[in-house]
């Protein structure tokens, strides 16, 4: 039996805390409309319909909102429900003349671990055709029944940036783990990325540049 998270709503409360990394060189976001389509989704934490994502309107990040993304242990949980991932192939178009990386992406859900038990948020993100990033992972212990939040930075000079010119799909894989540890096998844990409402959601931020003018 699945059971759904409780108090979503409540303030979400930063467990990692990561200090921001100096910038250098930031641009403006571009005028005009920035784009991102779904082209591929994949996964156990994201069924067909379950992920929806969005630019935001300032051209500054975009959102993905999970509503079928949940792992858990314990309490007669199935083998396979400890574990579940999402990758997306998103195709993102940009005003001509500029490119764009990943800066930072925050995750955001619900965790319930009992006293013992501990879960995982796992994710990178790459372009196609493109070596796949390191993969972050944060730990959460129990107990906590609350909500979580996580960051990933990434240093101005580390920036991957789309190829200019080139229509590459950015894959963004996130994961959840959930373990009983040393909490009773009959205790339910689980740890969310989904949202019922919408208010819960992934954000991925950009970084801008000017493509070099044609010769």
């Amino acid at each position: 039996m699945r059971l759904r998270r409780f108090g979503i709503a409540a303030a979400v409360v930063a467990l990692t805390a990561v200090a921001a990394p100096a910038r250098a060189g930031d641009a403006t976001p571009p005028p005009g409309v920035v784009t991102v389509d779904v082209v591929t989704v994949n996964g156990s934490g994201c069924p067909q319909g379950t992920a929806d994502v969005a630019a935001a309107s300032d051209n500054t990040a975009f959102t993905v909102t999970y509503s079928n993304y949940l792992a858990q242990a314990g309490g007669g949980s199935g083998g396979t429900e400890f574990r579940k991932n999402c990758q997306l192939g998103l195709r993102i178009h940009v005003p001509q003349g500029f490119t764009y990386a990943i800066a930072r992406a925050d995750y955001r859900g619900f965790a319930h671990l009992q006293r013992g038990a501990y879960g995982q948020e796992r994710a990178n993100y790459y372009f196609q055709g493109n070596a796949q990033t390191a993969r972050s992972t944060h730990q959460f212990s129990g107990p906590h029944s609350d909500s979580w939040q996580a960051s990933d930075w990434t240093a101005y000079a580390d920036l991957v940036w789309a190829p200019c010119g080139e229509d590459r799909n950015l894959n963004v894989n996130t994961e959840l783990r959930v373990y009983t540890g040393t909490s009773s096998p009959q205790a339910l844990s689980f740890m969310s990325m989904d949202s019922t409402d919408g208010s819960v959601s992934t954000v991925y931020h950009f970084e801008w540049k000017r493509c070099p003018a044609a010769s």
